[in-house]
């Protein structure tokens, strides 16, 4: 199972929307198997892992989070705005925050890693949107409540300004929901969902959605 926050993926429509790939892996093996399955797509155009860039989705792939992989994370989205999907096979609590805040907004299991299942991560790194395993979207949840509970002393106005119909969004983003879903349950139109999501992530600096529900979740929104 995963929990997608955004759009479904759906289809391109020409050479133009093909979608820039640079795989990053620990080994040569990992690195083919991933290149083989992404080849079969043809709204994947791969490119040399010495590519980055706002348009490219870097598929970073390990067996664990080590420092090394954390930090060419970083380095691909913070400092070359790349988008990311993360593919390993565990994250302990104390690192699922860390992947979140560097700005990773897809991440898939090893285990579950298809040729399809890689390219919805990919389609939904690209477009800003969040997917996570079902089960790891549980776990940020409670680690990030956990974090917010002992943090904060007393209850108080939250600091970061979220306006209620941006709280009402996020909650659902929080719960699944793909945009059509969102803007069915509260009477909007899809187009005001992308604005509000869009406004809240430009405004807090927030890098995708699932940035924007570890921010209103340690902020006490929801």
């Amino acid at each position: 199972m995963r929990s997608s926050f955004g759009t479904t993926a759906h289809g391109t429509d020409g050479p133009d929307s093909r979608i820039p790939v640079a795989v990053h892996a620990s080994d040569p093996i990992s690195r083919e198997g991933a290149l083989g399955q992404l080849r079969q797509h043809p709204e994947i155009e791969l490119r040399d892992e010495t590519e980055s860039g706002p348009a490219v989705v870097a598929l970073v792939i390990n067996e664990t989070l080590d420092e090394a992989t954390l930090a060419r994370l970083r380095r691909l989205v913070r400092g070359e705005g790349a988008r990311a999907v993360l593919v390993v096979s565990a994250l302990r609590e104390t690192e699922l925050l860390d992947v979140i805040e560097c700005g990773v907004g897809a991440i898939v299991w090893r285990q579950e890693a298809t040729a399809h299942r890689l390219v919805q991560a990919v389609l939904a790194a690209s477009r800003g949107d969040g997917d996570l395993p079902a089960d790891l979207l549980g776990r940020l949840i409670s680690q990030v409540g956990s974090l917010h509970r002992t943090t904060t002393g007393h209850p108080g106005a939250p600091s970061s300004g979220l306006a209620p119909r941006e709280v009402d969004v996020l909650r659902l983003v929080a719960e699944g929901l793909d945009t059509g879903e969102i803007a069915s349950k509260l009477s909007y139109s899809e187009r005001t969902v992308k604005n509000v999501m869009h406004g809240l992530t430009t405004r807090l600096q927030l890098r995708n959605r699932a940035h924007a529900v570890a921010h209103a979740l340690r902020e006490g929104y929801i």
